[in-house]
């Protein structure tokens, strides 16, 4: 089974067209995609979605919009103006699922910003001292069996 599920950017807006024998809604738009280490080139991604789907992600999303879209990844064939034939990589959208606008890929929280409580001058009256506390168990009546 054929199935992605990716975080991107949105980087142009969803363009909604209808197909012209049933006139089915069609939304496509350019995502972007963060390279795997720091000074890896983002990916650039055409997705598209059907139907409602469709509907929806032209209502809903705009470009700069961060976004978890799941689909099939698929690879089509188009000749480029100078007349060249290439394949580039088209994600068939099945579902798309917006990220809060603070949410990014980069929300690591430094080690050292944790602030403990500072203590208070006064002690709870339920902290018991531990040096009082009930003598130990004697082993003469347990048997071997912990249950």
């Amino acid at each position: 089974m054929n199935s992605c599920i990716l975080m991107a950017k949105i980087i142009s807006n969803p363009e909604l067209r209808y197909a012209q024998d049933n006139q089915l809604p069609i939304a496509q738009m350019l995502i972007e995609i963060d390279g795997l280490g720091p000074n890896d080139p983002p990916s650039t991604l055409k997705a598209v979605g059907w139907g409602n789907l469709a509907s929806e992600i032209k209502e809903k999303y705009t470009e700069g919009d961060q976004v978890i879209l799941m689909g099939r990844l698929s690879m089509k064939n188009f000749e480029s103006p100078e007349g060249f034939k290439e394949k580039r990589a088209e994600l068939t959208l099945s579902q798309v699922y917006p990220l809060s606008p603070s949410a990014t890929t980069n929300n690591v929280v430094p080690i050292d910003s944790f602030k403990p409580k500072t203590p208070t001058d006064e002690t709870p009256e339920e902290m018991t001292d531990l040096t009082t506390s009930s003598p130990p168990v004697s082993d003469e009546n347990l048997d071997e069996i912990p249950f």
